[in-house]
């Protein structure tokens, strides 16, 4: 049975960031301005880009960048109130635009409720076994007077104890309210690559109950990716190591790097969440060493197994690196307003790419196979029952001309974009020379056919 996910081409908005917010959370924050509606004039852009869901997240109570939690049961109040949530949802969902949000379930911020119950009670809280690893001989390096597991030494993000019933249970409801109130499609889970199993399988028996079709995408960078996945568990995760291996197999010259990785991950490719850049993560337009590359890159992203995901902002280049004290870079404002000033080629061809990966189902699902591959030129085929199409790409600045062989019965190709930059340029179909297709590609390009 297909669901809204096997289909699902992604959107990943920052909101704290991309709308403008303040970057710490007090009262003088101007509590009564509803940046939800800013985010609200993104929907007609992200809809025109032919994207059909979105991440958008963190958004719950916070005390300053968003994953140091105050209330999961209040959006940040420098968005918004629950009811413009409420309402951004609505409109998305009208736009036939699917909405995931932010689980926070590691940590919270120490502003949280039962946190600051400890404080305030130290082992006489009915709370103090909502973290890990709460000591009262000791002190924080804040001047807590209890000792407790923080995220990878952010004392600010003390970690919760998800072994703990009390703490499930709280947690549950706190989801269950978000369906109920805001009717969202599914959460990804912030560090799930530290979250207990127990916690997770749990939460996809609740989840499956509120919505058959709710969709738990979670968080890993390094591991076997297939720990997390699975009937029983999460729908699906990060690809880091696919994003890892694009940036550099364009930046090396090293088509090598990426079909490995794919060949690798070929059992469960189709369904990991895929990417080139996020909230976390150097822009893709900073990454590439030749910005000829984006082109190619994102015709990567789009064909290769996996739900493809675009960062806010990719559609128009935007350049941002990470410092060692700030992310800020990454997550800039953008306000509607710049839309057809940031406009650029690259915008059009994501919306093609798009386009192209809706229409054809076979990228969502269908099999991956490799058709030709040197450090420079890469093609290769996917293939369902209704859909076969090759995706030739070609990392060199020079021309790059090549045969891959065709199925049996395959008499035609039609490429699916145009010349260089002419996106929308209807091409005619290549016929095929003795059950090969003779590919030729400008510089730095690729192109995508629907074999016929």
């Amino acid at each position: 049975m297909s669901v809204w996910y096997d289909t699902s081409v992604f959107y990943h908005m920052y909101p704290l960031g991309m709308t403008g917010a303040p970057r710490d959370n007090h009262p003088s924050s101007a509590p009564d301005v509803c940046r939800f509606s800013q985010l609200e004039a993104w929907i007609p852009h992200i809809r025109s880009l032919n994207f059909n869901a979105i991440y958008i997240g963190p958004l719950f109570e916070s005390t300053s960048h968003g994953y140091d939690t105050r209330d999961y049961r209040k959006v940040d109040s420098r968005l918004g109130t629950n009811e413009d949530f409420r309402r951004f949802v609505s409109l998305c969902h009208r736009q036939g635009i699917r909405v995931v949000v932010d689980g926070v379930f590691n940590h919270t911020g120490r502003e949280f409720f039962a946190f600051q119950d400890i404080i305030r009670n130290k082992w006489d809280s009915p709370c103090k076994d909502w973290y890990r690893g709460v000591r009262f001989d000791g002190q924080s390096p804040f001047g807590d007077p209890f000792c407790y597991d923080a995220w990878q030494g952010h004392f600010e993000l003390p970690c919760l104890n998800l072994r703990n019933p009390q703490v499930r249970d709280y947690l549950f409801r706190c989801v269950d309210f978000w369906v109920k109130e805001f009717e969202i499609d599914g959460i990804r889970l912030d560090c799930a690559n530290v979250l207990d199993f127990g916690f997770m399988e749990e939460l996809r028996q609740v989840t499956s109950r509120m919505k058959e079709d709710f969709w738990l995408m979670g968080e890993v960078i390094h591991g076997d990716y297939a720990r997390w996945m699975g009937p029983q568990i999460l729908h699906s995760v990060t690809n880091y190591e696919l994003h890892k291996s694009i940036y550099s197999g364009f930046n090396d010259h090293n088509f090598f790097e990426i079909a490995h990785n794919v060949r690798r991950l070929e059992a469960i490719g189709r369904d990991l969440y895929t990417f080139v850049d996020n909230h976390d993560e150097d822009r893709i337009a900073s990454k590439l060493t030749d910005p000829d590359h984006l082109a190619p890159v994102y015709m990567c992203l789009y064909t290769l197994p996996g739900v493809p995901s675009v960062y806010y902002g990719g559609e128009w280049a935007v350049q941002g690196r990470r410092t060692r004290t700030s992310d800020q870079e990454l997550r800039p404002a953008i306000s509607p307003e710049q839309f057809d000033q940031l406009h650029c080629p690259l915008t059009d061809l994501i919306a093609r790419l798009g386009e192209i990966h809706l229409q054809e189902n076979a990228f969502c699902k269908g099999v991956y196979r490799e058709l030709y591959l040197t450090n420079r030129q890469y093609a290769y085929s996917r293939e369902n029952e209704n859909s076969l199409v090759v995706t030739a790409l070609n990392n060199d600045p020079a021309p790059a001309s090549f045969s891959i062989p065709l199925p049996q019965g395959i008499t035609q190709a039609l490429p699916l974009i145009g010349e260089k930059w002419k996106i929308s340029t209807p091409s005619v179909p290549i016929a095929a020379e003795n059950g090969r297709l003779n590919i030729t590609l400008p510089g730095n390009w690729g192109n995508i056919f629907k074999l016929l």
